[in-house]
């Protein structure tokens, strides 16, 4: 709940728009205090940590959890907590929205696990055909979970909160110039590659989150040997990083093609990038072209080996006209590609409800 900006601007939105709003989560061994925010918040704690089990015991707290609660409209966040919000909402006879952060099923971690595979697409298949409302986070999403399960979503974009952070106040000795990466550490996001990249790159990484690779990566620092080059902080509250990620010089932007859910993805981080007008090295995948045809806010690679990651990134360390120009993009786009127009289509949703 800490760390989920989406969710964060969607309760905002609608909490100062006049709805009460819960959002549910749960406690992890290392979470830290809820903020005060404009929306209630609730932790469910759970025994188990990761796999089957704490899937299952998830699943089973927050459908008691729900099953007692007050509420007009319940919201599944994802799949994997579809299937409590569907009963809950048939036993109590309440309205049900799904909203799809991501082509559950696609993700790199589901598709090469068979048995995983074949559980979570049962899921889908049973559970999201039943949840006729729903929204999604880009026009490919969109189109793809019309063509399986016949549902017209709403295209609802991660964009950012609008900042006026300056970019030109930054300091422009290259010895000082970084590169960041903000969001989940988490299989498919090319740390495989960008670790190894960063051998042949004369400046810092800072990776800003953590997720279920954090620990390989770490391995992977120190078995290339990149220890003075790569720092790895963590989680980073979003009003921290909203200071931390201006003063980048270049942004990283990668997912491997595995699954489609890669493929067709358009993340939180691309455009929070653009909002702190940081210009970015990012995969030449169908979403992110057709943004950048539009507004030109990064050099675009074609796969993501280390040769290549670190040649876009050597270029924009190294450009400085062509970095002009991609900074200028950023400070275009954040005018349209923010929250404040995002948030009128939730806003509709919500209201046609």
């Amino acid at each position: 709940l800490s760390y989920d900006q989406r969710m964060q601007r969607i309760c905002n939105s609608l909490a100062t728009n006049g709805y009460d709003v819960l959002l549910v989560g749960r406690r992890k061994p290392g979470s830290i205090g809820l903020t005060h925010r404009s929306f209630r918040q609730k932790r469910l704690h759970c025994w188990f940590q990761r796999g089957p089990l704490f899937y299952a015991e998830y699943n089973f707290r927050l459908f008691f959890f729900l099953l007692f609660r007050r509420f007009d409209t319940i919201c599944a966040i994802d799949l994997d907590t579809i299937l409590p919000c569907y009963f809950v909402s048939i036993l109590r006879q309440k309205q049900r929205v799904y909203d799809a952060h991501e082509l559950f099923t696609e993700m790199k971690e589901i598709v090469q696990r068979p048995f995983i595979l074949k559980w979570w697409t049962a899921v889908e298949r049973f559970a999201v055909p039943k949840f006729p409302k729903g929204y999604t986070v880009n026009e490919s999403l969109v189109a793809e979970l019309r063509k399986r399960y016949g549902v017209a979503y709403e295209m609802i974009r991660n964009l950012p909160v609008c900042t006026t952070p300056d970019p030109q106040t930054r300091v422009r000795d290259g010895q000082t110039r970084f590169i960041i990466y903000q969001g989940a550490v988490n299989e498919g996001r090319s740390f495989e590659t960008l670790i190894p990249a960063m051998r042949q790159v004369n400046a810092k990484l800072l990776v800003c989150g953590e997720g279920n690779y954090f620990l390989q990566t770490k391995q992977l620092v120190k078995h290339y040997g990149v220890e003075d080059k790569v720092e790895l902080r963590g989680y980073v509250p979003p009003e921290e990083l909203k200071n931390i990620t201006p003063e980048a010089w270049v942004a990283v932007m990668l997912f491997e093609a595995t699954g489609m859910n890669q493929y067709h993805s358009l993340s939180n981080r691309f455009f929070d990038y653009i909002m702190a007008g940081v210009p970015q090295v990012c995969v030449n995948y169908p979403e992110y072209v057709r943004m950048n045809d539009q507004y030109e806010v990064a050099l675009m690679i074609k796969d993501t080996s280390p040769e290549t990651i670190a040649a876009a990134i050597n270029t924009l360390l190294e450009d400085d006209e062509l970095h002009a120009r991609l900074r200028e993009g950023c400070l275009l786009a954040r005018t349209s590609l923010n929250w404040t127009v995002e948030e009128k289509k939730l806003l509709s949703f919500y209201s046609a409800l």
